[in-house]
């Protein structure tokens, strides 16, 4: 689920904290640009781990703040396909099953990665699973709030960074605007045995 990434990147330390220990103000400036920031085909952010080589600082001409490249490595979350999590469902819709992990919550699980067969409630907004006994079916409600376990069968990257107005966009009104896309998304299944709500398969 998180993976240690080796990064390199040029840190810019202003002169008011010269004072300071180096180390101590790279950390500090690095987990300023990257914490629970997506970093595109990487993954989500979370904190540093260490810093593994600083080479020589630059002060420049107009700029008063030093200019350090350093090689750091960087604790990321970036699950591996057919990996198992679990997770809290934080809604449904027609779309699918909403699950958050607490930190990260672009996850959804389609209809057809679902236990079958399956229904979406309208009347309650909730997807059900209608297990069959041998007394007939049984509706197992995916309520909000329940634990559930999945697995990853795949990722998306979207690419967010800032483009220029195209000739389309000048003439599109603003309630027209593009909805904003997740810059990192999961897509998950529970369409086995042993996945899905914890409580269907915790004996009483």
């Amino acid at each position: 689920m998180f993976v240690l990434v080796e990064m390199v990147d040029t840190v810019r330390i202003p002169p008011w904290q010269f004072e300071r220990k180096l180390n101590d103000s790279i950390a500090e400036e690095l987990n300023k640009k990257l914490a629970n920031k997506v970093v595109y085909n990487v993954g989500l952010c979370i904190c540093l781990f260490d810093i593994i080589k600083l080479e020589d600082a630059y002060v420049f001409p107009g700029d008063g703040a030093s200019h350090t490249k350093v090689h750091f490595r960087y604790v990321v979350f970036h699950p591996f396909l057919d990996e198992i999590l679990i997770g809290k469902i934080k809604g449904c819709s027609p779309e699918g099953v909403h699950v958050s992990l607490g930190f990260f919550d672009d996850i959804l699980i389609p209809p057809e990665s679902l236990q079958q067969p399956a229904k979406f409630d309208e009347a309650e907004q909730v997807w059900v699973w209608e297990y069959e006994t041998e007394e007939g079916a049984h509706d197992l409600y995916m309520d909000t709030g329940e634990e559930i376990r999945f697995r990853v069968v795949d990722e998306s990257f979207v690419d967010t960074s800032p483009t220029g107005p195209s000739s389309a966009d000048a003439t599109t009104s603003s309630e027209e605007l593009p909805k904003k896309e997740a810059p990192y998304t999961l897509v998950g299944s529970i369409s086995e045995p042993g996945l899905g709500l914890l409580s269907w398969w915790t004996s009483n």
